[in-house]
């Protein structure tokens, strides 16, 4: 039950971080700055505890696990999945990306973990394959070059979360140093090559209220978010804590329609549904 809670609100925050990435994007922010919010803020408060878990090894982390975790679920997966967002609409994001998360979670699981492959999560992960097909056809068919690479990059995010998932379990890491360790990290090395490398005229452009919304939304999708997450991986093994990714596309799409009136085509729906039937066959025991 505890693992469940955790999972249902990581998907919850995946999906308001979405919505509030996509929202930022269209008014001025560029993807570093999503990347920035996401994780510079929660990190300044969290920075103490990597300073009293220790510099030197990061409290047993290892600096080069940390750096491998930062890259796979810190504030470049935060850019790439914004970058997507300046391609394609909300719809092909929220799908893709979460699809694409438990797809890789089921099969590393199967493949590094030694979990064991049913034969319904097996039918599960053709039919998110089928899914991921109907978007990628509606990205070629109305969208062109920019949608396929839109795609191609979600695709990628998701793969990254399902890779730190799975790297968390047999590395035995817990959710809140996970967390902690990412966040101050982003502090002590994100946050310096942003100012240096891209500045901050777009957030002073975005305006205040823009940024507030960011630090906000980002901030529920950054550190807790993957607290959530790594718990329910670990309390439910990296197969069924990574499916609660299922959750997302749903959460994200109706917040989506209500906060930034995007409404999906039917060709989203169709993939969407797909999909959603697809993580039925992964989700069932």
């Amino acid at each position: 039950m505890v693992g469940g809670l955790c999972g249902a609100t990581a998907a919850a925050c995946w999906a308001i971080g979405f919505v509030a990435a996509r929202h930022g994007v269209l008014n001025g922010l560029t993807p570093a700055d999503i990347g920035f919010h996401r994780f510079v803020w929660s990190g300044v408060f969290l920075l103490p505890l990597v300073w009293r878990a220790g510099l030197r090894d990061l409290g047993g982390v290892g600096w080069g696990r940390a750096l491998i975790m930062m890259l796979l679920a810190g504030p470049t997966q935060a850019m790439a999945s914004a970058t997507g967002f300046t391609l394609t609409p909300l719809g092909h994001g929220v799908v893709i990306q979460p699809a694409s998360s438990a797809l890789g979670s089921v099969l590393l699981a199967a493949l590094i973990l030694h979990e064991r492959l049913s034969l319904s999560r097996a039918v599960g992960v053709g039919i998110i394959v089928l899914g991921l097909c109907v978007f990628g056809g509606e990205a070629v068919s109305t969208i062109g070059r920019q949608g396929v690479i839109g795609d191609v990059i979600f695709v990628s995010a998701g793969v990254a979360w399902a890779v730190f998932g799975t790297l968390l379990r047999r590395w035995r890491i817990e959710g809140m140093r996970a967390a902690v360790t990412i966040s101050g990290l982003s502090v002590l090395i994100y946050a310096p090559f942003h100012a240096l490398v891209f500045g901050f005229g777009s957030m002073v452009a975005a305006g205040l209220w823009e940024n507030l919304r960011q630090v906000a939304g980002q901030g529920f999708a950054g550190a807790f978010a993957i607290f959530m997450f790594t718990r329910a991986v670990t309390l439910l093994g990296g197969g069924r804590g990574g499916v609660f990714a299922a959750l997302v596309p749903g959460f994200a799409l109706a917040i989506g329609i209500v906060a930034l009136g995007e409404i999906p085509t039917a060709t989203q729906f169709l993939g969407f549904v797909i999909v959603m039937v697809g993580f039925r066959f992964v989700l069932k025991q």
